[in-house]
């Protein structure tokens, strides 16, 4: 690892680092976990809060973290977005065991060596995307969101950088496709839509987001859409646009 990497590591949040445009989203955080259970029935809500319990009370509790980063121009006013605001996502390798092929933040499993969910975000977001950390700041550390059906509760740690310099592929073996999407890709309205899986029900249609080279659904759909309405950026969209997963996966080449 870098020698700068390993200092940003040691680094707590300092979320008076954000840029004006971002700020919004930085002071209304708390507000991001009502925003995603806005989004899930009821029914399936409970279901989740009752299997995130089970593995916290039987000790089979496993921890994980993601680095949500924003980079952008340390100019401009809220609600207004640079037009270089973007966010790093990857595409997981198909041959992985839990969730091939899906659009994520890059991030993974707590070592038992790291300094908390900071550390673990961005020693896998280095591992996957060569992310120089030196170059960003963390903001705040997000409410742990539980996720089937890996199983692990997963951090979000929110960051941002004027300038993160080069990112790219460095495992093929675990990682597909590593890009920094413009945010305003995720505003347009006709980018929006709402997945369920094969078997399920349409009331329990996650958000989505239909891009040129990826699907974003799932965790990650949920954390983005929390963060536009958070932030002020959502646009009126068609929440009745509803696809099942595999179609819409289609649309992009890939598969489930």
């Amino acid at each position: 690892m870098r020698e700068g990497a390993a200092v940003s590591l040691a680094m707590p949040p300092a979320p008076e680092l954000s840029p004006p445009w971002l700020r919004p989203l930085v002071d209304r955080v708390d507000e991001l976990p009502g925003a995603y259970k806005r989004r899930i029935p009821r029914p399936l809500l409970a279901a989740l809060n009752a299997a995130a319990t089970a593995t916290s009370v039987s000790g089979k509790r496993r921890d994980a973290a993601v680095l949500v980063l924003f980079s952008g121009g340390e100019s401009g006013q809220a609600p207004a977005l640079p037009d270089d605001a973007d966010l790093l996502l990857t595409v997981r390798a198909s041959s992985l065991r839990h969730h091939a092929g899906q659009a994520a933040f890059p991030g993974g499993v707590t070592d038992p060596g790291d300094d908390g969910p900071v550390a673990t975000a961005l020693r896998e977001a280095t591992e996957e995307t060569g992310l120089d950390t030196a170059r960003l700041h963390t903001l705040a550390v997000l409410e742990t969101m539980f996720i089937p059906p890996s199983g692990y509760h997963v951090a979000p740690v929110l960051a941002y950088s004027p300038d993160p310099g080069p990112v790219e592929v460095v495992d093929p073996l675990e990682t597909a496709i590593v890009a920094r999407v413009p945010v305003r890709a995720f505003v347009n309205p006709e980018n929006r839509l709402m997945v369920y899986r094969r078997g399920a029900t349409r009331r329990a249609a996650g958000p989505a987001f239909l891009l040129n080279q990826m699907l974003v659904w799932g965790f990650t759909g949920h954390v983005i859409a929390g963060m536009l309405d958070v932030a002020g950026w959502t646009r009126p969209w068609d929440s009745d646009r509803v696809m099942e997963l595999d179609d819409a996966l289609a649309l992009v080449g890939g598969e489930d």
